[in-house]
């Protein structure tokens, strides 16, 4: 991205492994957001994955030497690090954690990278900068199409706002900085009691049975408690949320449609982005319902949004 006037809300930024393959459609709408917002993301040079879920799972040290070592990358060039995907954030938090409270961890990570780190970056979700450093008063003012009336889950997921210890930024089990920006931006959060219960992405190609299980009971407790879509903010949860909705509701035989918006594409879409159009086509449940719905009630002059299927 350009370099903001504003040198306040410049990040380094941390894309994770599936912004540039998977969650395209995230990365896209990260980058048109975060311009609109006159933020400024500066991509750590030379990154690398930071083991979720496989390194954590199997691994000690790996589990903490790969986030250190983005981390350790990140701390030269001085800025908070911002970090789109919940998986990813909570393995740099809380490896982070660990660098700084484990003295024998952290010399075994040093010695691993040739390097010293000691535990100093500022690790942070990007959903928290948005809301916190450019602020929801800024963002209501960029709005020109009020999602009026949407009813959306807000889906938080397990790792975004757990441990509390590693990654406090809301509360771990009743968060509400992402419902605080859905009604900023017009629609309205639904109460319900699945917004921080697992999808089982970590078991996503070992145990899909579990994924199944976990991913329908969300997916069908957001129906039942009224949502019109789902917005998150991980790219893990929105694999199976959206991409194995079709397969749950055949398994299931029972009809959920429920659309998976990131949190960014749907401010996109209230702040009229260019580009909103074409992030929505990558899902697997299209967000035709959706559109169909908001044009009901105000004026969609966006003939493509209205022609989506």
């Amino acid at each position: 991205m350009g370099a903001s006037n504003n040198s306040e809300l410049t990040y380094a930024y941390y894309p994770g492994c599936s912004i540039h393959g998977t969650a395209r459609d995230y990365g896209l709408s990260i980058d048109a957001v975060c311009s609109a917002l006159g933020m400024d993301l500066v991509e750590i040079p030379d990154w690398n994955c930071c083991g979720a879920s496989s390194a954590h799972g199997t691994d000690n040290l790996l589990s903490a030497a790969l986030p250190a070592r983005n981390l350790a990358i990140a701390c030269k060039m001085q800025m908070d690090v911002a970090v789109p995907c919940a998986a990813c954030f909570n393995r740099l938090a809380v490896a982070n954690m660990r660098i700084r409270e484990e003295a024998e961890l952290r010399q075994r990570v040093e010695t691993a990278l040739s390097q010293s780190y000691d535990g100093s970056a500022n690790v942070r979700t990007l959903l928290d900068i948005v809301i916190n450093d450019a602020g929801l008063e800024a963002i209501k003012e960029k709005v020109v199409r009020p999602l009026d009336g949407l009813k959306a889950a807000c889906y938080y997921g397990c790792l975004m706002v757990r441990p509390p210890d590693a990654v406090a930024f809301d509360r771990p089990e009743d968060p509400q900085i992402l419902d605080q920006l859905v009604a900023a931006l017009g629609a309205e959060p639904v109460a319900w009691p699945h917004k921080t219960e697992c999808c089982g992405a970590s078991f996503s190609l070992t145990r899909t049975d579990i994924v199944m299980k976990l991913t329908g009971d969300v997916l069908r407790m957001a129906k039942r408690c009224g949502a019109e879509c789902i917005v998150c903010a991980c790219p893990l949860c929105m694999a199976n949320l959206d991409m194995r909705q079709a397969t749950i509701e055949k398994v299931s035989g029972q009809q959920i449609g429920l659309p998976v918006l990131y949190f960014t594409e749907m401010m996109g879409l209230a702040m009229s982005l260019p580009g909103v159009e074409s992030w929505l086509r990558m899902h697997m449940v299209n967000a035709g319902g959706v559109i169909r719905r908001l044009a009901a009630v105000q004026d969609m002059s966006d003939p493509a949004l209205v022609s989506l299927p």
